[in-house]
Parts: C-alpha cells; structure tokens; sequence
C-alpha cells in the first residue's frame, strides 16, 4: 500500500501507514500473516472490520509489464498452440495406421518369415529327393532285367553324357577356397567404420570365385557338399546360402578340380574378386587358396530335366 489512510474509532485514533500504527498498542499485530479480520480496535470501540483474506508478507506481487512477466508469458504462450497441433497429428496418423492395415495388426507375431520359408521348401526337397533315389533303384532294376538293343544303345549314349553333365564323380588335382564372415578382434569388436554388409560374404564374391575357376579350365566343381552344374546358381536367403534347394551357412567352401596354377592366376585376375581381397584386407573377411593333389568331387544327383520360358502371347511387337 502506498497511501495513508486515517480511521477515527470509539477507541483511541489509530493511524495506519503501509503496515505501521499509531496511536493503538498491539503486541502481536506484525505477525508473518497479517489479519484484519473480526477484531475491535481500542477500548470500547464498536466498529468492527470485515474480514478479509490473509495476505504473506514474504509474497510480492510481480509487475506484468517487467521483463522477467514478459518472458514468461512468450515463454508460455508457444505450448497453448503446441498441444493441440500434436494432439491432431497423433489423431491422423492414427486413423491412417487404421486405414492401411484394414483393422488388422501390420506385422502379426504368427507371420511367416522368410528363413522359416526357405526351412520348409528345404525338408520338401530332402523328402522329394529320398522319392526320387526309390523311384530311380526301381528304374535301374527293372533296365537291367529286360534291356533290349535299342534300350541298351541309349543306356551306354547317357552314360557317355553323365560326365559332362556333372553326373559322375571326378578325382584329381585342384584348389580349394574358402570363403568366411569376418570376425571380431582380440576386444571382441569389428572395425569402427564397418557396415554390417562389408562383414558378410555375399552372393557375388562366391559367383565371381565360381567363374574364375570355370574360366582358368575346372573340370569339376564342388560347392559345400554339391556338385555345381549348369543349372547350379547359389542365392543369398539373409545371411546364408541358397544352393539347389538347400541352405548353407559360412564358411563356404569351393572345390575344384583342375590346373591349380591356372585357377589361381584366374583368381588373381578376377576384378570382383581382388575387391573381396580388399575387404580381406580393410575388415577381415575369410579368404584362402590351398593347392591339393587329389581331390574328389561328387556327382550331381538332383534332377537334370530342362525347362525353359514359354511366351505368353504371340511373339512380335
């Protein structure tokens, strides 16, 4: 309060000034909460105040045009807007999510992944496979028991051709290459820099070793525990390899039959390979080249039969 008022009761007059009284002895008037409320001022008075309600002394009142009120106020006013915008953002994305998906979960914990795909088309192999060798047992008995000329003529014709088939084992000198993930260092780290697809062997280091070994001259070659024929092409299923059917994991191994010398230098000429040489090198892939002077590569057992893309409509333009 700033100004000063004169109240003139039945009792002894009384100034009040700010919080200062005159003419009036109160003992515990200046108290930390000052009370006007229901009291009698001097003897005998008969006015009584109203009261009203408690006010701390220790608070002060902020002026709202000082800089600190200003800055709360623009410091405040931001989220008035704010919320509501995030509120309608949450809403339509929401009603979005419920679009696309139909009602239903986008990613069910029931759904089939990939792996478990290749998993099952693998055992549908392996059972077809075991079909397969009964049927051919069958075939080979029966062949033998009434092989007529004309029979026997084109028995002998196809075991000419198994061998360039991949039919039939082979035996002799070659190379072996191995190819492997990188692993992690004494601190049981990968390199800072790497990405998870510079630690991995991928399906074109194992294409480009393959076609360096056809080119410098193979005979024959082994992938893992196959025979690779003409129709043979490794895939990547994630971090494993597809191969006729049936998935392998690192290392992987190439077994090939022929002039060791020959291949090795192929090697050294692929460009696809000196670059997986490189990642050899940078972040520790798996590489090596052994010579050997007697190897043997199985024969192909899968089936052989040839099929070939049929046009839809008729050829032209």
């Amino acid at each position: 309060m700033n100004s000063t008022t004169n109240h003139t009761l039945d009792g002894p007059a009384f100034t009040l000034t700010g919080v200062r009284l005159t003419g009036l002895t109160v003992k515990s008037f200046f108290l930390r909460t000052l009370d006007l409320g229901m009291g009698t001022f001097g003897p005998g008075s008969s006015a009584t105040m109203v009261r009203r309600p408690t006010m701390r002394l220790t608070q002060r009142r902020r002026d709202p045009t000082t800089p600190a009120a200003a800055t709360t106020g623009a410091r405040r006013s931001p989220w008035r807007f704010g919320v509501p915008v995030v509120c309608l953002l949450a809403g339509l994305l929401l009603a979005a999510t419920h679009g696309v998906s139909g009602g239903s979960e986008i990613r069910r914990a029931d759904s089939p992944r990939l792996v478990d795909l290749v998993h099952d088309a693998q055992n549908s192999v392996d059972r077809l496979n075991a079909q397969r060798d009964a049927l051919a047992a069958q075939v080979d008995s029966t062949h033998g028991a009434s092989a007529g000329t004309a029979l026997a003529a084109m028995l002998a014709r196809a075991d000419e051709l198994a061998g360039d088939a991949g039919l039939d084992p082979v035996h002799g000198p070659g190379l072996v290459v191995t190819l492997s993930d990188a692993q992690r260092d004494a601190n049981g780290r990968f390199p800072r820099d790497a990405s998870p697809d510079d630690l991995v062997v991928h399906q074109q280091d194992i294409q480009a070793v393959l076609n360096a070994l056809w080119s410098a001259g193979a005979e024959a070659i082994q992938m893992q525990d196959q025979r690779i024929i003409g129709t043979s092409a490794p895939r990547c299923v994630g971090n494993t390899l597809l191969l006729n059917g049936r998935t392998y994991s690192p290392p992987y191994t190439v077994t090939a039959i022929g002039d060791p010398t020959a291949m090795r230098a192929a090697l050294a000429a692929a460009p696809l390979v000196s670059l997986y040489k490189q990642y050899v090198v940078r972040f520790g892939l798996g590489y090596s080249e052994q010579v050997r002077d007697d190897l043997t590569v199985a024969g192909y057992t899968g089936p052989v039969r040839m099929r070939y893309a049929q046009p839809v409509g008729p050829v032209g333009y």
